[in-house]
C-alpha cells in the first residue's frame, strides 16, 4: 500500500509517501511560500529536486506534489491512482476524537468546530485536506490527531482547578500534543522491551517538547496543556509560567494579551534566556565557548525535564522505562545525561559510552539499572501512515 503523508500549514506543506508495511519512503518535499511564488523541494533518496512553481493555494500545492510524484523523470509512480490514501496531520481534535478517522463531512465539520482550540494550525490542516479532496476525490482521506493519544487521561489529570462552566461550555482542560510521536514511541517501546504492560514516561524534546506518563500503552499524564505552551520550557517557549506573569507585563507595559502570548510563544524559553539562540547546538557551542546565559538556559531545560519525569514517576507509582526521543532527546548526549543526573533516586543508571550515541535506536542504561533507559527515534509519518492504513482497510471489510 501507499500512503501519501500530508503535513498543511499555513504557508507550507510537507509530505511524504511511504509504505507502513515496511516504513520506505519513496519520496518526500516541502511545498514552501504557498500564496506568495510557490516552491517545491522533492526528495527521491539521495536526490533533491527544487522547482519554482505558483502556488496561489493550497490546491496548486498538492497538484504539484502529485504532478512531481508522476513525473517520468522525478517521480516514483506510474498514476495517481498508485495512492491508495492520504493521512493528514490534524493539530486538535478537542474532545470529539480520540482516535484517527476517515474524513467525511462531520468528520470535518469537528475540525471546524476545534478551530478555537488550534486556531493558527486547524485551518491550515483544514486547507490540506479540502485541496485533497479536490484533486483526488475518490482517494480515501484519514485525519490524525495530535491530541488523539491524550484522550485517555483521568480526570484527575486533564481537568483545571476552574469553575466547571469553562470545562463544561468552552471544553477548556488539558489536551496534550505532539500525541503521534509518543504513541508511535510507546508501540516501538514495547516492542523494544517485549511486553504491552508497564509504565513508562517518554520524553519528546526539541524545539517544541513534551513529556507524557504511558501506561500500557495509554497516556494517564502530558505536560502541554490546552495549547503546546505548556509544560517544560523549549526553543521558544516559555513552559509553565504563574498566570499573573501575563496580568503584571500586560498592565505595566500596556500590552495586550495577545501579544503578551506572542512573547511567551516566540520570544521566551531557551532563546530569552540564553540570550543567543533557540537550537539547542548554538546553545551547546556557546557552553563550550564559556557563555554562563547559555549554560543557564540549558540547566533551565534539563531541571524542569527531571521534575517532569520525578512528577510522573510518583503519578504512575514507579516507572519501568524513560525514553528520550525527537531532536534533541535522540541527538543530545549531554541533556540525556544532565536529565538522567537528577534520577539517582530512582536507580536510573547510564552507560556512558552507549549514551553517545546519536539518532539510532539504543538501551543506554547499564544492566544493573532500575529503569531501562532508550534512546527511540521517533516517526510520526509512520504512525500517520499506519493510523491510516488500518482504517481504510477496516473500512473495506
Amino acid at each position: 500500500m501507499n500512503v501519501l503523508v500530508i503535513n498543511a500549514g499555513s504557508s507550507s506543506l510537507k509530505y511524504q509517501l511511504m509504505n507502513p508495511e515496511t516504513g520506505d519512503v519513496s519520496a518526500k518535499g516541502l511545498c514552501e511560500r504557498i500564496y506568495i511564488d510557490g516552491r517545491l523541494t522533492h526528495k527521491v533518496g539521495d536526490k533533491k529536486v527544487v522547482k519554482d512553481i505558483p502556488m496561489p493555494s493550497h490546491s496548486e500545492a498538492i497538484e504539484a506534489v502529485l504532478d512531481i510524484l508522476v513525473d517520468p523523470v522525478d517521480g516514483v509512480i506510474k498514476s495517481v491512482d498508485e495512492i491508495d490514501a492520504v493521512g493528514h496531520r490534524v493539530l486538535h481534535g478537542g474532545m470529539k476524537f480520540s482516535d484517527s478517522c476517515i474524513i467525511d463531512d462531520k468528520c470535518i465539520k469537528a475540525i471546524e468546530d476545534c478551530i478555537p482550540l488550534g486556531p493558527l494550525h486547524n485551518p491550515a490542516n483544514l486547507m490540506g485536506i479540502r485541496a485533497c479532496q479536490a484533486v483526488m476525490p475518490n482517494t480515501p482521506q484519514v485525519a490524525v490527531f495530535d491530541t488523539a493519544f491524550h484522550m485517555t487521561m483521568p480526570p484527575k489529570a486533564y481537568r483545571y482547578a476552574i469553575p466547571t462552566e469553562y470545562f463544561k461550555n468552552d471544553d477548556i482542560r488539558r489536551y496534550g500534543f505532539h500525541g503521534t510521536s509518543h504513541k508511535y514511541v510507546a508501540r516501538r517501546t514495547a516492542e523494544l522491551v517485549g511486553k504491552k504492560e508497564f509504565k513508562m514516561v517518554n520524553c519528546h524534546l526539541g524545539n517544541g517538547s513534551s513529556l507524557s506518563a504511558i501506561k500500557d500503552g495509554k497516556c494517564m499524564d502530558t505536560s502541554m496543556g490546552l495549547s503546546p505552551l505548556a509544560g517544560v520550557p523549549m526553543g521558544t517557549r516559555s513552559g509553565d509560567i504563574d498566570a499573573c506573569v501575563v496580568q503584571f507585563i500586560c498592565n505595566k507595559y500596556n500590552m495586550s494579551v495577545d501579544d503578551c502570548l506572542t512573547m511567551l510563544n516566540k520570544k521566551s524559553g531557551m532563546l530569552a534566556l540564553s540570550g543567543v539562540s533557540s537550537d539547542f547546538r548554538d546553545l551547546s557551542e556557546g557552553v563550550d565557548n564559556g557563555n554562563e546565559n547559555c549554560q543557564l538556559a540549558l540547566d533551565k531545560f534539563c531541571y524542569e525535564v527531571a521534575k517532569y519525569v520525578g512528577a510522573y514517576a510518583a503519578a504512575l507509582n514507579g516507572i519501568d522505562v524513560l525514553t528520550f526521543t525527537a531532536g534533541v532527546g535522540e541527538n543530545d548526549h549531554v541533556v540525556r545525561a544532565s536529565v538522567c543526573e537528577y534520577l539517582g533516586f530512582m536507580g536510573v543508571k547510564l552507560d556512558p559510552e552507549k549514551n553517545k550515541v546519536r539518532g539510532k535506536e539504543m538501551l543506554i542504561s547499564t544492566p544493573d539499572s532500575k529503569v531501562q533507559v532508550w534512546v527511540v527515534p521517533t516517526n510520526e509519518e509512520l504512525m500517520i501512515a499506519q493510523d491510516t492504513r488500518d482504517l481504510v482497510l477496516a473500512a473495506r471489510k
